[in-house]
């Protein structure tokens, strides 16, 4: 499968995975043949991105770290928690607590989990999808760098209300980057971390480390963050602050949209300046640079798509070479592992 834009679709093309509405009604199922109706009804919905099944993707799989259908009964859940969220005491957050460790079980449900690489994709995304993304990521690198059981709830905890905040700010930002934001739109969108913490911080369901990372969620060790500016800031809110900048970077949100390994590029080159080096490469050592389904160019010229990872060596994934280095597609497949041809580079990456 691959994921398509929908003004790219054409009609004949079957979804492989189903379109949801807002609140998670499915407008189109799996399997579904795209009509010129259809593909009209799903700009009218604003839909953005499809993925559809393609010869050249079948019989390939990206790696998850949550499955599609728990992932759409999570987001459904915590888009109805936070959405009523109107005032600063409500009971119902409380159940976040619970979403919190039904994520966790589910990633450690999986085998190999901290050793595996995962296809992180590029995409479209509501607040909810990126707060579930964002904890998902940051439950993983503190399973990597070995942290409790507690401090690892706290931080699945905190990333899935770290942008409650946002419902305290009054004019649109949805869509727009935050260079396009004026004067006052821009102080008001640099004070959602305090909105949020203030909104949570007389709950004692919630821990006092989860609640300074709600806090300390945009703050950079170098101090160039935000909003206090403070350099000495906790492991935890360290962890959230590398994967929730990660998570906006592929989905575009308060800025233009990165590919996953420009956005990996610009936390290398960030690592031990505004983030902390230990955690950006545990987060590195779990995320394909090219995820399963990328088309991209060689060094010899060729197009190939990635079909499989390299264990540990995520800049190296195996490749379906699909066309020559003329463009033309190509009769029959290769594959080329570049663990094992060792002078095949990827210099480009198509879609």
């Amino acid at each position: 499968m691959k994921l398509c834009k929908v003004e790219d679709l054409a009609e004949g093309q079957l979804l492989s995975r189903a379109v949801f509405s807002y609140d998670f009604q499915i407008l189109l199922a799996e399997g579904t043949e795209l009509t010129e109706d259809y593909i009209e009804k799903l700009k009218t919905l604003g839909v953005t991105d499809v993925y559809i099944f393609d010869e050249n993707h079948r019989n390939i799989e990206a790696v998850s770290v949550i499955k599609q259908d728990i992932e759409v009964l999570i987001h459904k859940n915590v888009r109805n928690i936070l959405e009523k969220h109107t005032y600063s005491r409500n009971k119902e957050l409380r159940e976040l607590s619970k979403t919190a460790e039904d994520i966790v079980v589910t990633i450690l449900n999986e085998k190999e989990v901290v050793d595996r690489i995962y296809d992180i994709k590029e995409r479209s995304s509501d607040l909810y999808e990126h707060s579930i993304s964002t904890c998902s990521l940051a439950a993983l690198v503190a399973l990597k760098l070995g942290l409790n059981e507690e401090k690892v709830h706290d931080i699945s905890v905190a990333c899935l209300l770290h942008d409650i905040g946002l419902r305290y700010i009054d004019f649109d930002y949805h869509g727009r980057s935050i260079d396009d934001f004026n004067t006052v739109e821009a102080v008001e969108y640099f004070k959602h971390p305090i909105y949020g913490y203030s909104s949570i911080k007389e709950e004692t369901w919630i821990s006092d480390p989860a609640k300074m990372i709600i806090l300390y969620h945009h703050e950079h060790i170098d101090g160039s963050g935000f909003p206090m500016k403070i350099k000495e800031i906790p492991l935890e809110a360290r962890i959230v602050a590398v994967c929730d900048t990660f998570d906006e970077m592929i989905c575009g949100i308060c800025q233009e949209r990165w590919k996953v390994y420009e956005a990996i590029e610009n936390l290398k080159v960030l690592r031990g300046f505004k983030y902390d080096e230990k955690v950006v490469n545990a987060l590195l050592e779990f995320l394909a640079v090219y995820p399963v389904g990328s088309i991209v160019v060689t060094n010899d010229g060729e197009t190939g798509m990635v079909v499989r990872q390299n264990r540990a060596f995520s800049e190296r994934p195996v490749l379906k070479i699909i066309k020559d280095v003329d463009g033309n597609p190509l009769k029959e497949f290769k594959l080329i592992d570049m663990m094992k041809k060792k002078t095949v580079f990827i210099v480009k990456v198509v879609e």
